[in-house]
């Protein structure tokens, strides 16, 4: 005996009942707005690791929840602000990782020391070790415009990527026996002091958020909607300036962090 059993779809499901199977709950009565929501829920996720391996791009979590797209672009700028994740325009969102490396502030640090600090091997990439004249760099160190100074551009690496674009000036008068340095495996307070006994016993630091440069992306291995921070010292001795440099690192892999307590100051927030 043969035969075949058929079946027929007497209804349908509408677009929002399977909306309400799927989605994540949201009140849409509450005075929580919609995206602050979707923020907060998206945060206790990633919070339990649910995203180890993969963060769910916008059309996934407009789906996911029942939202609007705008609504998920909303919830998304916030993580991205808090730095919980990293997106750029028409690429998929994904967990920021933790930064590697942490420099103190009010410290005059080594980048050198703090890398392998952090357990990682530290190298560098010389692009320039030469003696140039830059009147800007000289009339920061109290110097005439045309003095002669060492200039150093290195880009530093922690482990096997790029961490820095470092660039230094010292004036030649005193720091020209450093030329002579294998930069790729050293430290430059090391060598000045090794070679020329000029030692750099306190400085002063400006540190501000930028977007690198074409260029500067490049030699850092990062893309277009990367971070970074810029951080320009002038270096002293006891007899004053003798440094001025300028770093790019990589916001993704560079922490500055601080120790403060209430001391001499009154709290008022």
């Amino acid at each position: 005996m043969s035969g075949h059993l058929s079946y027929r779809v007497t209804g349908h499901l509408s677009i929002s009942t399977v909306t309400a199977m799927t989605s994540r709950p949201l009140d849409r009565d509450a005075d929580l707005p919609l995206w602050q929501q979707l923020q907060r829920d998206l945060v206790t996720r990633l919070e339990a690791g649910e995203f180890a391996d993969k963060f769910p791009g916008e059309l996934a979590l407009v789906h996911d929840y029942g939202v609007s797209r705008h609504t998920v672009r909303q919830a998304l700028a916030r993580l991205r602000a808090d730095g919980l994740i990293v997106a750029g325009r028409g690429r998929q969102p994904k967990v920021a990782t933790a930064p590697e490396i942490h420099q103190p502030l009010g410290a005059l640090y080594s980048m050198f020391a703090s890398v392998e600090a952090a357990g990682l091997d530290q190298h560098s990439t010389v692009r320039t070790l030469d003696i140039r004249a830059d009147a800007l760099i000289a009339e920061r160190l109290g110097l005439e415009g045309s003095t002669p100074m060492v200039f150093l551009e290195r880009v530093r690496h922690a482990g096997d990527e790029p961490l820095a674009v470092d660039r230094v000036w010292l004036p030649a008068a005193l720091a020209r026996p450093v030329l002579d340095a294998d930069f790729r495996h050293t430290a430059l307070y090391r060598e000045l002091e090794d070679r020329t006994g000029i030692v750099v016993s306190r400085g002063r630091e400006e540190i501000r958020a930028v977007v690198p440069t074409a260029g500067e992306r490049r030699l850092l291995g990062c893309g277009r909607d990367a971070a970074a921070l810029s951080i320009t010292r002038l270096g002293y001795t006891t007899d004053g300036p003798v440094e001025w440099r300028h770093t790019i690192v990589r916001g993704d892999r560079f922490a500055l962090t601080a120790e403060y307590s209430a001391g001499a100051y009154r709290l008022t927030s």
